[in-house]
């Protein structure tokens, strides 16, 4: 089956801390109040409840899953809600123990009841959540869904059925792995950019593709605005101390500004020498991911978890790089992201309870190197070494984040997610394609089989690695 899937599918925008734990399920309770709605009268609903397996049960907590599911059944939207209304949101539902299902009807919810952490696993993915809807006839409405990584979520009945199915991706140029992009660009004579702007073109006009690439990167623009500017402890119990905020002071200075865009320009002034070039790359990245442990808005890229990578390095570019650079290489950066991320997605996965860590930055790394490597000058073959590069170098990473919290090793290692990123797409532009000794497609096929030899305890559960060599003690 070839699939077919969108920038806009690799990159989100959403709430943090988890694109698998926390936007995954509350677009997973988006479509449950759909199902309702289309097959039975809301207003008869007299309660309902949520079980969570898996990973999602054993990091819920701290990936914010419950709040998520509880936002979500309360209609609202995870790219729209206003941040500084989530807190009233959620104190209002336990303190009254009520929730306004679909922002609809008011039905009785006591959180602590009515959404169980199940331990076990059940079968078909690692990530998986049942929905309960119970009725005033005393009958019920079971259905189950599956956070698969990066915000997507399936049933399983449909995603056998579309398997059964192979249905033909519409795109004007299937992409089902490297080997088939790298043909694309040869015989069209065309950049990887080129390529997935065709295929965006065919499910969306142009003004909307643009509009959309930007709201993407001014939301990821945003995000490491706010960062920088925000001081404080993150919440969660890790007592975390922000860190981008005094990073970011030390560098920048004296500087008049008033908006994120005159941030980006007023960085672009500054005379940067090599060691603060690694420190604005790791000030950036660390920026995005406070704000993602802090349940602000950040971009999928491909998950929450990795958001920091793509947006650090695509700055790296525009402030040290090409202070000439505009919405077109913005635009032409994310195109190439999202499309390596994709194919990520096909042939292996991106989502950590999956596959660890290696699925999450590496892949984000993976993405950002690529993109910057034709940003550079690079030819296609060597955009996908990049790509290799990156990845090859974070094959193994495991997922034990400390206190099931999207923290500790987390949001440092997003840094250095971008920081190999350069590198690789410094190597890559350094090297003749032709003498490419491993492809990009193996890599992947590599990272997947790593994948499924790696111990359980190594994909998101807080049950082994750093999550039990230290405690929260120790932190």
């Amino acid at each position: 089956m070839e699939e077919c899937i969108s920038v806009f599918d690799m990159l989100k925008i959403g709430v943090g801390p988890s694109s698998s734990h926390t936007l995954g399920p509350w677009r997973a309770a988006e479509r449950f109040l759909i199902e309702l709605r289309n097959q039975y009268n809301i207003n008869t609903i007299t309660r309902v409840k949520v079980d969570l397996y898996g990973s999602l049960s054993l990091t819920g907590k701290g990936h914010a899953t419950d709040l998520a599911v509880m936002l979500g059944l309360s209609g609202q939207d995870p790219e729209y809600i206003p941040i500084q209304d989530i807190d009233g949101i959620i104190k209002s539902i336990e303190a009254k123990n009520e929730l306004n299902l679909g922002n609809e009807i008011n039905i009785p919810f006591y959180f602590l009841q009515d959404i169980i952490f199940n331990k076990n696993f059940l079968p078909f993915h690692a990530n998986g959540l049942t929905f309960t809807a119970y009725f005033n006839d005393e009958t019920e409405y079971v259905s189950t869904f599956y956070s698969i990584g990066g915000g997507f979520v399936v049933k399983e009945e449909r995603a056998n059925a579309i398997k059964k199915q192979a249905i033909k991706c519409a795109f004007p140029f299937p992409i089902q792995n490297a080997s088939a992009l790298l043909n694309y660009t040869i015989n069209e004579n065309k950049t990887i950019s080129e390529i997935v702007y065709e295929n965006e073109k065919s499910m969306r006009p142009e003004a909307e593709i643009h509009h959309e690439l930007m709201r993407i990167w001014n939301t990821m623009l945003e995000c490491m605005y706010i960062g920088c500017h925000s001081e404080g402890i993150l919440p969660g119990g890790l007592n975390v101390r922000r860190r981008a905020f005094d990073m970011h002071q030390n560098l920048i200075g004296l500087a008049n500004y008033t908006n994120p865009q005159e941030w980006l320009e007023e960085i672009r002034k500054t005379e940067v020498k090599f060691r603060q070039i690694l420190k604005w790359v790791s000030c950036f990245a660390l920026a995005v991911n406070e704000v993602n442990a802090a349940l602000g808005r950040v971009v999928t890229a491909p998950t929450n978890g990795s958001a920091g990578v793509i947006p650090a390095v695509l700055m790296y570019y525009l402030v040290i790089e090409n202070h000439q650079a505009g919405e077109k290489e913005i635009k032409q950066f994310l195109m190439v992201a999202g499309e390596i991320g994709s194919i990520f997605k096909k042939g292996a996965t991106i989502s950590a309870a999956m596959g660890g860590c290696q699925a999450e930055i590496g892949v984000s790394s993976a993405m950002a190197a690529a993109a910057l490597c034709e940003l550079m000058g690079g030819s296609p073959a060597q955009v996908l070494m990049a790509a290799e590069i990156a990845m090859e170098h974070h094959l193994g990473l495991t997922c034990d984040p400390i206190g099931g919290l999207v923290q500790i090793p987390c949001i440092e290692r997003n840094t250095m997610g971008a920081i190999k990123a350069i590198n690789a797409a410094e190597l890559a532009l350094a090297t003749d394609a032709e003498n490419a000794k491993v492809p990009l497609d193996k890599v992947i096929d590599t990272m997947w089989q790593t994948a499924k030899d790696m111990n359980s305890k190594y994909k998101e559960t807080s049950e082994g690695g750093l999550a039990i060599a230290v405690n929260m003690a120790d932190c």
